[in-house]
């Protein structure tokens, strides 16, 4: 991953910081997330009842497309600040889940600077818009503006 420096990053709000390579959501990854957040809903878990939806088949929980964010950005080539000592999540502004993902689906997260700015010295909050691409399809699976804080 790049590094540059935070006049070379604030020179890149309103413009898109990076793609990600592609990642196939399947069954065992909405499996484990199910048993992680015990959300053991049929519709992400049973195959046979699922293909009796309008899906047809099982679907990947919202809210793991929206966890993928890290593991997405890991997988680009976005510009990092140099120096960062430690990074949080903070919050989001808005998500909206626009189409399920079905399992066995690849996806690709977009990811553009939205705003930059230092809060305290040292200690900058960033919002980036994360759009989770399914391949193949028209509309995006989930739209979300993301705050996160580094430390220099």
């Amino acid at each position: 991953m790049p590094t540059v420096s935070l006049d070379e990053l604030k020179a890149r709000v309103g413009q898109p910081l990076g793609t990600s390579d592609w990642l196939t959501v399947d069954q065992a990854m909405i499996d484990k997330f199910a048993d992680a957040t015990g959300d053991h809903q049929f519709i992400h878990v049973d195959p046979d009842k699922a293909k009796l939806t309008p899906f047809g088949g099982t679907i990947a929980h919202g809210f793991l497309s929206l966890s993928l964010m890290p593991v997405l950005t890991q997988m680009t080539d976005m510009p990092r600040p140099a120096g960062i000592k430690m990074g949080v999540n903070y919050g989001g502004n808005k998500t909206r889940f626009l189409a399920p993902v079905r399992s066995g689906k690849r996806v690709r997260g977009h990811f553009k600077l939205l705003e930059l700015e230092e809060k305290r010295p040292g200690q900058w909050q960033q919002t980036v818009e994360y759009t989770l691409e399914i391949e193949g399809e028209d509309k995006p699976a989930l739209i979300a503006e993301w705050i996160s804080q580094f430390f220099l």
